[in-house]
């Protein structure tokens, strides 16, 4: 037997079914998830927190998604490109983030890339991942097995993501960006969010 793609909340609401209970998960999936977002900030935020996701569920990032937000100074990637051997000291005792050196070394190199990038091109990384974006489906999935884990869509968005020297960006987290920025909705059938 399938587990069921929907449950249905203490509220009565409908919701895709890897929400479960949490209401920290009901408010992400109900206002965020599959919501189109914007900016090179909040799409530079989004992407290390996928990237930190990586090997773990979401809830626990959500959990740290505050802690995220004051270890890494608001995602301010240039004062995240200036971070040396001291901060990198200071992020992996911060109990408020997930402490793996290599996820915090690429999210301060990745600033780097974006100081580069994005002094000479303000909004580049929100116009080169929204030209990734899915077309829009005619209905919603079926079931959560029938959500892919990456598409041609997400490894064309990590190629390109790649290319511009980024890192920690593979084609399953590019997905979940994706997902999670609205350039896809994977809300599933018989949820309220759904198509």
């Amino acid at each position: 037997m399938t587990a069921p793609s929907v449950r249905v909340g203490a509220d009565g609401v409908a919701r895709c079914a890897w929400v479960g209970a949490d209401a920290l998960y009901e408010r992400y999936h109900d206002e965020e998830w599959g919501v189109a977002l914007h900016g090179d900030r909040a799409l530079f935020e989004k992407l290390t927190l996928e990237a930190f996701q990586s090997g773990l569920s979401w809830i626990t990032i959500l959990r740290r998604r505050e802690g995220f937000r004051r270890a890494f100074d608001g995602f301010d990637w240039h004062r995240i490109a200036a971070y040396g051997d001291d901060e990198v000291r200071r992020l992996l005792a911060d109990d408020g983030i997930i402490r793996n050196r290599a996820k915090i070394e690429a999210t301060i190199a990745n600033a780097r890339v974006l100081v580069a990038w994005l002094d000479a091109e303000p909004g580049g990384l929100d116009a080169l991942v929204w030209s990734h974006a899915q077309p829009r489906r005619d209905a919603a999935p079926a079931t959560l097995a029938a959500v892919p884990a990456q598409t041609e869509h997400s490894r064309a968005l990590a190629q390109s993501l790649k290319s511009r020297g980024l890192r920690f960006v593979g084609p399953t987290t590019a997905y979940a960006l994706m997902q999670s920025a609205g350039l896809v909705d994977d809300h599933v059938a018989g949820c309220w969010r759904a198509v």
